[in-house]
């Protein structure tokens, strides 16, 4: 089995598309006006639009309603990539902050309220578990 993708279903697909391909830099793939993918090379960001839902099992899924899920992205140096997110991000959780498990994180909020986090590796055993 792979772990492929996660999917975030939004109100406003366009916006989200827009606010992530600015965060991370990268630039989506658009299937359809209601679904598009942001792909990196361990995984997938998947967007796709209230409409879709509808295809899977209606009322399954509702924008803007997620309390447990973080999103994670890593980055090259989080302290670098905080600064750039300046006036892009809604709200910044916390500010970069090293973790107890060994990465310098940054949380904080898509336009939409999901939690994402953009971890940098800092000490040799983070460093040695996400090397490439």
């Amino acid at each position: 089995m792979d772990f492929v993708s996660i999917r975030i279903i939004t109100g406003n697909v366009a916006r989200l598309v827009d606010f992530y391909e600015k965060a991370t830099g990268v630039p989506a793939t658009w299937a359809t006006e209601d679904f598009a993918e942001l792909k990196t090379p361990g995984a997938t960001l998947a967007i796709a639009g209230t409409r879709t839902v509808a295809l899977f099992a209606p009322g399954s899924a509702r924008p803007a309603d997620n309390h447990s899920v973080i999103i994670e992205f890593l980055v090259d140096d989080v302290d670098r990539v905080h600064g750039n997110l300046t006036g892009l991000v809604p709200d910044f959780v916390n500010e970069p902050t090293t973790m107890p498990w060994g990465n310098r994180a940054l949380l904080f909020r898509d336009p939409d309220g999901n939690l994402v986090n953009f971890f940098t590796p800092v000490t040799p055993a983070a460093i040695a578990k996400f090397a490439r």
